[in-house]
C-alpha cells in the first residue's frame, strides 16, 4: 500500500490555523513562540525544495513542540480553566491547540517521508566493536620512545 503524498504546504497551513486559534485565550505565550518558530522552518522548508536540513529542522522541531505542547497543557490548562471559568473561548482555544497536538505525530510521518524523498537517510548505527578496536590498537609510536626502537 502506498503512502499517499501530502503537500508540505497543508501540512503547514493546518498547523499555523490551528496555533493561530489555539493562541487566541489561555495558553502562555511560549507556547505560540516555540510553535510559530517550528512553522517558520517550514516556511524554510518549502521555500527551498531541495534542501535536506530544511526538512530534518522542521521534523526535529514538530517532534520537540509535541514535548513541549504536552508540558504547557499539563501545567497551564488547569490554572487557565479555573481562571477563565470554562468560557466557551478558553474551551475552543484549548480544542485547537489539542488538535494540532493529535495532529502533530501524523505530521512527523509526512514530513520524514518527504526526508526520504529529499535524499535524507538518518540511520543511527553505533559499531561499538569497531570502535573498540580502533581505540586498543598499536601504532609506531607506541612502539617508539625518545626515537629509540623497543
Amino acid at each position: 500500500m502506498e503512502i499517499p503524498a501530502i503537500n508540505l504546504k497543508a501540512i503547514i497551513l493546518v498547523h499555523w490555523l490551528l496555533t493561530l486559534w489555539g493562541c487566541m485565550n489561555g495558553l502562555p505565550d511560549s507556547f505560540a513562540w516555540g510553535n510559530f518558530s517550528v512553522l517558520a522552518v517550514g516556511l524554510w522548508a518549502v521555500g527551498q525544495r531541495d534542501s535536506v536540513d530544511a526538512v530534518l529542522m522542521l521534523l526535529i522541531g514538530l517532534s520537540l513542540t509535541i514535548l513541549t505542547d504536552i508540558v504547557h497543557f499539563g501545567v497551564y490548562y488547569p490554572l487557565m480553566e479555573s481562571l477563565t471559568n470554562s468560557s466557551d473561548a478558553f474551551r475552543f482555544s484549548a480544542s485547537m491547540a489539542i488538535l494540532s497536538l493529535l495532529l502533530k505525530p501524523v505530521s512527523c510521518f509526512f514530513v520524514y517521508q518527504m526526508y526520504r524523498e529529499r535524499g535524507g537517510d538518518y540511520n543511527l548505527h553505533f559499531d561499538l566493536e569497531t570502535s573498540a578496536e580502533s581505540r586498543c590498537t598499536t601504532d609506531s609510536a607506541d612502539t617508539t620512545y625518545f626515537g629509540r626502537q623497543y
